[in-house]
Formats: structure tokens, sequence, C-alpha cells
């Protein structure tokens, strides 16, 4: 599945293969739930996609291949050159599965970096670098739903521990080996 690799201008495009039932469903949830002109059958939302969108998408996925392979570059240059860096951690690819590499996420172990998270995105942020810290603060933590069980701390130990460490790195086509090297630099120093 290409995920986030091109833009419908707002909103997404879903493509299933051979799942009916899932598309079934989704056909319902961005219709309101409709079924037929009268008959309702589930929870649903109005998410079609217009026309506008739908040819903008389809322009975009010509491309899709040509800007995964060149996002591929970004996330193979990060992985060369971040190996080394004590307290950094990021995933390798999986043999057999084609990544869109949408994101590139790093976890920072601020006990071997020398540096939290949230000082890094900062240190970056100053030097006009813009990483995301992704799934923080985690859903759990808002208010409307802190309150239930599923929530609770003890119940999402390990997510809790990574939102205060992910940090999602740049990574698009056009990112050169020049903005690379200074995004490295900076992560290394």
């Amino acid at each position: 599945m290409v995920q986030k690799l091109f833009t419908t201008f707002e909103g997404g495009a879903i493509v299933c293969q051979t799942m009916r039932k899932l598309k079934k469903r989704i056909d319902y949830l961005k219709n309101f739930g409709f079924a037929g002109e009268s008959t309702v059958v589930a929870p649903g939302i109005n998410a079609k996609m217009n026309e506008f969108q739908a040819a903008l998408g389809l322009l975009q996925l010509k491309y899709a291949d040509q800007v995964r392979l060149k996002r591929k570059e970004v996330a193979d240059y990060y992985r060369i050159h971040l190996k080394d860096v004590k307290g950094i951690r990021f995933l390798e690819d999986i043999e057999g599965v084609t990544h869109s590499y949408s994101y590139f996420p790093i976890l920072i172990d601020s006990e071997y970096y020398g540096m939290t998270r949230d000082e890094l995105y900062q240190k970056l942020k100053d030097n006009n670098i813009f990483t995301r810290r992704y799934f923080y603060p985690l859903i759990s933590n808002f208010s409307s739903y802190s309150s239930l069980p599923s929530a609770s701390f003890e119940n999402l130990p390990l997510a809790n521990k990574i939102s205060e460490k992910i940090l999602c790195l740049p990574i698009y086509p056009e990112l050169n080996k020049t903005a690379l090297s200074e995004i490295i630099k900076i992560i290394i120093n």
C-alpha cells in the first residue's frame, strides 16, 4: 500500500485489492453509513472525495514509485550516518516489505545520547530543521480519554515510554545531501 507518498489535496485514497468486506465497511463509513437510499446500517461520516481531489490523486500516483525511491535514498543516508551514534536507534527495512518511507523515526535514549528527545527537537528547531514528536502526547493523555481504564499509564507503559523518545526526522524527495549533512551534523554534535 502506498501511504502518504501522494496527495489528493485533502483526505486520501484507500486501495483494497481483495478485501471486499473491508471495502464495504469503508464505503459505509465514508457515506454516513448508508447502504441504500434510505437504509443506514452503520455509523459513518461524509468522507467522499470530489472530482478535483480524485484527479489530483491520479496525477500524483504516476510519481509514487519515483517519490518512494527518493525517500528511500534519504532513509538510507540517515541510516548510514546515524548507525554509530550512541543513544540513537532507528528501524531497519523489513525484507520482503515495500516501505513507503513516509517517516524516518528515531528513538533517543537520553542516558546514552546525552540529550533528551525534546532537547534535540529544540536544537534542530533553533537551526530551522523541523522535526516531529510523533505520537506525542499520546491520545490516552487527552482529557476526553484519560479517564478510561484502558488509558491508564499502567496499561500503556511501552507506548508512554516511546512517546517520550520518538522524533521523526525530515524526509521528502527534494531533501538534498547538503541539507541531510547539516541535519546529521547537528544530531552528532
